[in-house]
């Protein structure tokens, strides 16, 4: 995981245990007010939430606990997670330009590319001039790295 995938998952991690965690105590609290518990829609909307959120936060501070952070530049000059990489189609000689992340930070409109996709697959540990082999259901696609940050 990139180091800036850490962060908005402990940034996330803290909004759920602080504000919303305390908004949804306080839907509860209301509710609970409002008297007889069994046909309160408020009340068991409030609880379904809170378990929701529940469950999110277990996962969120799961992931947190179990993950690995990849420094940039840490490796041996290989695109790796956290590199950012242009390749050239070598069929239709168009460059594309992702940024190899993990999976959980994986954006395709954002130029951010899963490791654990194919073409990030072939990348990895690749330098400028290597060619990069991907084979896809509609045959094998040979990319060419152009650049490497």
């Amino acid at each position: 995981m990139t180091p800036e995938g850490y962060e908005a998952l402990k940034a996330e991690l803290a909004e759920l245990e602080g504000p919303a965690r305390r908004e949804i105590a306080e839907r509860i609290k209301t509710a609970r007010e409002w008297g007889d518990l069994k046909e309160n829609s408020e009340y068991h909307d409030a609880k379904n939430d809170q378990a929701f959120l529940e469950t999110r936060i277990k996962r969120l501070a799961e992931r947190l606990r179990n993950a690995e952070v990849v420094k940039r530049g840490a490796g041996d000059g290989g695109a790796q997670v956290g590199s950012r990489v242009a390749l050239r189609d070598e069929a239709s000689g168009r460059t594309v330009t992702y940024e190899l992340v993990g999976a959980n930070d994986a954006d395709l409109s954002a130029g951010r590319l899963s490791v654990a996709s194919p073409l990030a697959q072939a990348a990895l540990g690749r330098r400028e001039g290597d060619v990069v082999v991907v084979r896809a259901p509609r045959g094998e696609m040979r990319y060419t790295v152009v650049a490497l940050e």
